[in-house]
């Protein structure tokens, strides 16, 4: 008997959790698409490499969102068993309310695994993907970018002005200041051009101007009567190389290795310059991954113990309010943390917060055990 109303409870745990995390995450999506409007309108990127910049930061929100949704899952659950009456089963077949509050926790820890595998593997790896979407993308909405009377400087080193633009897509009066090097650039003045886009080539199609080559003092200007400037070898200015965020966990923690434990360690990697600059950066970044779901079982604990009293008792309401703020600050903290983690001695006193804390709640629930027994 004890094990089939358990299972139900787990269960029922399981499928809120899902169903709030799920859709809770789904709806800061939807916002957030919003802003990576900004890839398509600013930036040139098409269509391809929206959806799948904005899908693959699905795993970055759950990972957020998690904390705060076991939280409303336990508080939800037991609040709803006891309105119902159904707490009343697990007393009266002799559960404890100190086995009823372990048990969750001990499930807790399935939420915990499922965080450090989001937050070691999946997040980063994803974001990464998200990256590699950029990396591989052309300038597809290039022509939807160029405006009236406005220097257009979206893709590297490349500058363009056109006076005007019609509907059918003629550009008049064009100015085109390519940035070769330091000491090297072209200017092309033409008094009319065309953007053509098919799956052979991307270029732009100018007539009736002059190239200007400017390298150093000496400048040499031609005049031309049709050519075409080659737009493929042009890429965006959206930064294309990873951030610390979208790094392999392995990385990071080879690179505190080498900073904080063995200096002739030989780190190699591309993308990540592993020097006591970024060091900060880094104890933050592996804080955020590795220590910040240790906050997660003393989350369902402190929401647990809202079957110290039943709904008959006069500090029913009163209590849950407290517990409610409390998870609440605990919730806070555990984000806030990582912020202020700059060196070992910080990381391992905030690492220590969410046992030290676990371990004087659970000293409370006993407490308040003994004084109702």
């Amino acid at each position: 008997m004890k094990k089939i109303i358990f299972n139900k409870l787990i269960l029922d745990v399981t499928k809120f959790f899902l169903l709030s995390s799920l859709s809770l995450s789904l709806i800061i999506l939807v916002v957030q698409a919003v802003n990576f409007l900004d890839y398509v309108s600013e930036d040139g990127h098409g269509i391809y490499t929206y959806f799948g910049i904005t899908f693959l930061n699905f795993p970055k929100i759950f990972s957020r969102v998690m904390p705060f949704c076991i939280f409303i899952t336990i508080f939800y659950i037991i609040n709803k068993y006891e309105l119902k009456n159904e707490l009343l089963i697990f007393w009266n077949i002799g559960v404890k309310k100190i086995k009823f509050i372990n048990t969750l926790v001990i499930f807790s820890f399935t939420f915990l695994t499922l965080q450090l595998v989001l937050n070691t593997i999946l997040v980063p790896k994803s974001l990464d993907q998200a990256r590699e979407f950029v990396r591989n993308s052309n300038i597809d909405f290039f022509p939807n970018l160029i405006k009236e009377k406005k220097f257009i400087d979206t893709v590297e080193s490349l500058t363009i002005f056109v006076e005007k633009k019609n509907n059918n897509g003629e550009l008049k009066n064009i100015y085109l200041k390519d940035s070769l090097s330091d000491d090297q650039s072209q200017i092309i003045y033409a008094k009319k051009g065309q953007l053509i886009f098919n799956e052979e080539k991307n270029y732009l199609a100018l007539y009736d101007g002059n190239f200007i080559d400017i390298d150093k003092k000496k400048i040499t200007t031609f005049s031309f009567r049709k050519t075409e400037f080659d737009l493929a070898k042009y890429k965006t200015k959206t930064t294309v190389f990873p951030k610390i965020q979208e790094l392999p966990t392995k990385i990071i923690f080879l690179c505190l290795y080498k900073l904080k434990i063995n200096k002739q360690y030989i780190f190699e990697n591309t993308f990540l310059k592993c020097d006591e600059k970024n060091s900060g950066d880094l104890i933050e970044e592996a804080f955020k991954r590795a220590i910040k779901p240790l906050f997660i079982p003393l989350i369902v604990f402190i929401s647990s113990l809202v079957v110290l009293y039943n709904k008959d008792n006069f500090f029913y309401s009163k209590f849950q309010y407290l517990l409610f703020f409390l998870v609440l600050f605990i919730i806070i903290i555990s984000e806030i943390s990582s912020r202020y983690i700059s060196d070992i001695q910080s990381t391992i006193i905030f690492s220590l917060l969410p046992i030290i804390l676990f371990f004087f709640s659970y000293l409370f629930l006993i407490f308040k055990l003994r004084e109702k027994s």
